[in-house]
Parts: structure tokens; C-alpha cells; sequence
């Protein structure tokens, strides 16, 4: 049995990848809560098409679906993002230059519709694929002899 969400949860990757976010409407309820936003949002579809809006036109990020996996009341989507970078989000000298972050989002779920999404990203590994952090010293996972 599929959570009928499912449907729901990949057409927001297809509309954060084209800019189309008046499907937000259809997809979402009317008190959705994006607990993964870096800024506060209004609940509902406007807050949810705010932060999407940031995410598709200022960091360009576009997603590739990994894997997607679901429950009675939870969908999953594991995507990997690509993005570029942006110095006021990512830091000096970062600007336009491209990277990858892996990413897994998590939806609650009301019928057919996300009532609440909880995203995990790789920023770490982000900033340092753009430079604006050091990448660790791989001498530091060497074992230690006793």
C-alpha cells in the first residue's frame, strides 16, 4: 500500500526543479509547517512557496529524486541537490559556484497532502565543495599506533 502523499511529495521536487510553485496550493494543507526553513515562514502554502521560492531562484537548486519510501502518515525522499553557491548564504568567494549536497526530506502527512516536512542536509560538505571551509586532514582518520 503507497501513502497517497507519495504523488504529492515528488511534485514538489518537480516544481522546486521548474520554478512552478503555484502547485503548492494542491499539495499542501492550509497549516503546512516546513520545519527545515532557516527563516521563519507563515504556515500553509505561502510559506512553504516563500522558502521554495529562495531555494529555486537565489541557491538555484535543482534536485534528483535517489529514492523515496513511505508509510501510513510519512513520505521520504532521499535526492541529492545541486546548487550554487551565494557569499550572503555560503560565505566570501563562493558566488556562483557550483555544488552538490546530499539531502533527505520528511513528510508528515494528511491523506493526500504534506502537513509538515523536516529536511536533513549535507551543508557541511557543501561549503566545503564551494572553499569556504577547509576540507579535514585526512591524517586525522589514520589509525593511531599504541
Amino acid at each position: 500500500m503507497t501513502n497517497p502523499a507519495r504523488t504529492a511529495a515528488l511534485a514538489v521536487f518537480d516544481a522546486i526543479n521548474t520554478g512552478e510553485l503555484s502547485v503548492l496550493d494542491d499539495l499542501v494543507t492550509p497549516d503546512f509547517v516546513d520545519h527545515g526553513s532557516p527563516f521563519p515562514l507563515p504556515p500553509g502554502p505561502a510559506g512553504y512557496r516563500q522558502i521554495l521560492t529562495f531555494v529555486h531562484h537565489v541557491l538555484n537548486i535543482r534536485y534528483a529524486v535517489d529514492d523515496v519510501f513511505d508509510t501510513d502518515d510519512r513520505v521520504v525522499v532521499r535526492a541529492t541537490a545541486t546548487g550554487t553557491g551565494v557569499d550572503a548564504v555560503h560565505g566570501t568567494g563562493t558566488g556562483g559556484k557550483p555544488y552538490q549536497m546530499t539531502t533527505v526530506h520528511i513528510y508528515r502527512t494528511e491523506g493526500g497532502l504534506l502537513a509538515e516536512h523536516w529536511g536533513v542536509r549535507d551543508e557541511l560538505g557543501a561549503r566545503i565543495q564551494l572553499g569556504a571551509l577547509p576540507a579535514p586532514d585526512a591524517a586525522a582518520f589514520a589509525p593511531q599506533s599504541a
